[in-house]
């Protein structure tokens, strides 16, 4: 009986299957998928852009502010002393001499970050525009590492700027603070400054002051490290609460700088009244008993 001869098997045309594909597409792959994974490249701000900045750490990029909603200095009374202490200190850096970096703290409303606004417009108007604001949220301190990287290299001069500091008792994001102030390998750039302002003194309330003595196995070694934090600031600018005659005298200032009709002594009575209803004299109570009398009065409030 004849032995039925076996088929040799032979690749099917047209077909790829099981066939290793060829290096090149391999490394076409490769190379896709770590272009997915490596971060993009961060575009360099165009400074000339504008006088101040939003840091957004989400897509490193520093996002110009158009307009910024500030005080001409000659509207902040009642703060003298700290406004020329700061405009001194702010011209210094503006020069590329030493300069402080700044804790604003003390009563809400007396103008804290009014003054840094105005101190930066002023200055910066003298110099030519080489001093730039930079806004940092409270949330993003973390970030600042980051935004050192990027603006260290640059021509420019900037001022970094936290409105309303101060830290939870959990957060540890105020050691990346406190390596931009004075410490760290690299230390605080030259042509960098910051200024921020807090309702408290140590940046962190009494209560948590307490609670971290109360649980530290060393309560004094710990309590140290977050009071230090306002130690590295080189200026300590105190804000207190405004007199009565400081806080008319900044009432007739708004008056008279957008010519709203009204003065002596019903203006000064219905200020007062004002800031009676409010359980406060401060700025803020000026600046919103003022608009409240403009609208009255059908004044429109432009500079």
């Amino acid at each position: 009986m004849a032995k039925s001869k076996s088929k040799s098997k032979r690749p099917v045309k047209g077909k790829s299957a099981g066939k290793p594909a060829p290096a090149a597409d391999v490394l076409d792959r490769i190379a896709t998928a770590l272009e997915r994974l490596a971060p993009r490249a961060t575009a360099l701000p165009d400074y000339s852009a504008a006088d101040a900045y939003v840091w957004h750490p989400d897509g490193r990029r520093l996002a110009p502010v158009a307009r910024v909603n500030r005080v001409e200095m000659s509207l902040l009374k009642g703060i003298e002393r700290v406004r020329d202490v700061l405009m001194e200190n702010t011209e210094r850096f503006a020069k590329g001499l030493p300069a402080n970096n700044a804790l604003l703290w003390g009563a809400r409303g007396m103008g804290k970050s009014s003054l840094v606004k105005a101190s930066h417009a002023a200055v910066n108007a003298a110099f030519g525009n080489r001093l730039k604001l930079i806004e940092i949220h409270r949330e993003d301190i973390g970030s600042l590492p980051e935004l050192m990287e990027l603006i260290r290299d640059s021509a420019y001069r900037f001022i970094v700027f936290c409105d309303d500091l101060s830290f939870d008792a959990e957060d540890t994001t105020y050691k990346s603070l406190k390596a931009l102030l004075e410490g760290g390998i690299e230390g605080r750039p030259d042509n960098v400054i910051f200024y921020a302002t807090s309702n408290r003194r140590h940046l962190m309330s009494r209560d948590m002051m307490e609670n971290e003595r109360s649980t530290a196995i060393n309560p004094g070694e710990t309590v140290e490290e977050k009071v230090s934090l306002s130690d590295r600031f080189g200026l300590w600018l105190g804000f207190h609460r405004c007199s009565q005659d400081e806080y008319l005298a900044m009432v007739d200032a708004y008056v008279k700088h957008y010519k709203i009709p009204a003065q002596g002594e019903r203006l000064h009575h219905d200020a007062l009244e004002w800031s009676t209803t409010r359980g406060s004299r401060s700025g803020r109570v000026a600046w919103q008993f003022i608009q409240d009398l403009a609208g009255r009065l059908g004044v429109a409030l432009k500079d």
